[in-house]
């Protein structure tokens, strides 16, 4: 059963909270970080992005970079920018896109949770990126961005979200991408222990984004636990900082590939190799989305769309990664056809958040840089919690989620 706390957040005044609130660390790269922040001292990409206090070019992995953080994230206590709240609190935290909002309670999750398989992942991570992120953590001695989480719905929770969120908020503002965040303090006693209890009854938590994160916070915890010969299990370190949202609010968008080549294949004979598992269509030249499960959307350098329609028997529903469209494509197009087997490491393909549109997919093959893009109908919640739950791990680039949660609305101490 999972186990969670209020904990005493650290984050910045309401006038300050628009200059201090950014983007996560690994959506943009260091020089778009540092165009964001240019001319704002209080932003918070001088803790999770220092590098852009240093000449362009500097390794974000540098000695000196994982120094800055720390005096930055000093200084930022010292002149007020964060400030620790004086009691322990749970937060509520809504995110709004394209006139949804989804509504998430700030939590501090445990590390034992995610060790022994109560908080579930579906992806893979990459020890370096693992390494990053545990070290930013332990030199900071602080979680400063949050993981996502999702959970099965929950009618107690939902109601005192709808009770906290009809009242003022703390926050309340829209970012320059156009995303709106607002967030509240949970002051009632009484919620916060009835929080408390509903996690306690819930079997799992799933992590949707921020695997890496997840890893990093529980290897500090893990860590600090044996260099503390007292050692209770009831310290701030077992715990890192969380928002988790029902299901229900989330909504995964599509996740697209663009290929650079046919592997020696004319576009003609890449078309009837696919009608061997695929029933093929050709839509014309307007831009067409995948309509259901199994359904894909193929644009070629003739500036044609194509429904690709997977045949009955070319994948098995009763396995829950079989089944996925993901796994449809990367199988029977990408490997079989295009010969490409790794997604992780090939650099004949690329991946397109569907954030930006199926659009782009038709700039990158219009602009001669890529041979077909794929567009694949998302995922659902359902889906992943169900993968999760039968210990299964996705196939890379699955899974996309928007917004993303905006980091610096608070921070988690470990001490």
């Amino acid at each position: 059963m999972a186990k969670v706390k209020p904990f005493r957040g650290v984050r910045p005044p309401r006038p300050l909270v628009e200059e201090v609130a950014s983007r996560p660390y690994d959506v943009l790269n260091s020089e778009e970080a540092r165009l964001e922040a240019e001319g704002n001292p209080r932003s918070l990409y001088h803790i999770i992005k220092p590098e852009i206090d240093f000449e362009p070019g500097t390794d974000e992995h540098d000695e000196r970079v994982y120094g800055r953080a720390v005096e930055n994230f000093r200084k930022f206590q010292q002149e007020g920018w964060l400030v620790q709240d004086p009691e322990e609190h749970y937060y509520i935290y809504a995110q709004t896109m394209d006139g949804r909002t989804q509504y998430g309670l700030v939590i501090a999750a445990n590390v034992h949770d995610y060790v022994n398989g109560v908080i579930k992942k579906h992806e893979l991570t990459r020890r370096d990126k693992e390494d990053d992120r545990m070290r930013h953590v332990k030199v900071n001695n602080a979680n400063i961005e949050p993981v996502f989480f999702a959970f099965r719905d929950n009618e107690r929770l939902e109601n005192i979200i709808r009770t906290v969120a009809a009242t003022e908020p703390e926050y309340d503002f829209t970012a320059p991408d156009g995303f709106g965040h607002t967030f509240w303090v949970v002051k009632d006693a009484d919620m916060t222990a009835a929080i408390t209890e509903e996690f306690a009854a819930m079997p799992h938590l799933y992590i949707a984004d921020g695997h890496h994160r997840s890893a990093a916070a529980a290897r500090v915890g893990l860590e600090k636990a044996q260099e503390n010969p007292a050692h209770t299990g009831d310290e701030e370190y077992n715990y890192f900082l969380a928002v988790a949202f029902p299901a229900s609010h989330l909504k995964i968008i599509d996740y697209n590939r663009v290929v650079r080549d046919l592997n020696g294949l004319s576009p003609e004979d890449f078309l009837k190799r696919l009608e061997k598992d695929f029933i093929v269509e050709d839509k014309g030249t307007e831009i067409y989305h995948p309509t259901a499960l199994h359904n894909f959307s193929l644009y070629m350098p003739d500036g044609h769309w194509y429904s690709l329609t997977a045949r009955e028997g070319r994948y098995d529903d009763n396995d829950p990664i079989g089944v996925l469209d993901v796994t449809i494509s990367s199988d029977l197009i990408l490997r079989d056809i295009l010969g490409i087997t790794d997604l992780r490491s090939d650099k004949r393909i690329d991946f397109v958040g569907g954030i930006r549109g199926l659009g782009e997919l038709k700039r990158r093959v219009d602009s001669g840089e890529m041979k077909m893009a794929l567009a694949l109908y998302p995922v659902s919640m359902k889906q992943l919690m169900d993968i999760a739950d039968t210990d299964n791990i996705m196939p890379p680039k699955t899974t996309w989620f928007e917004p993303k949660l905006r980091s610096g609305l608070v921070i988690h101490k470990l001490d």
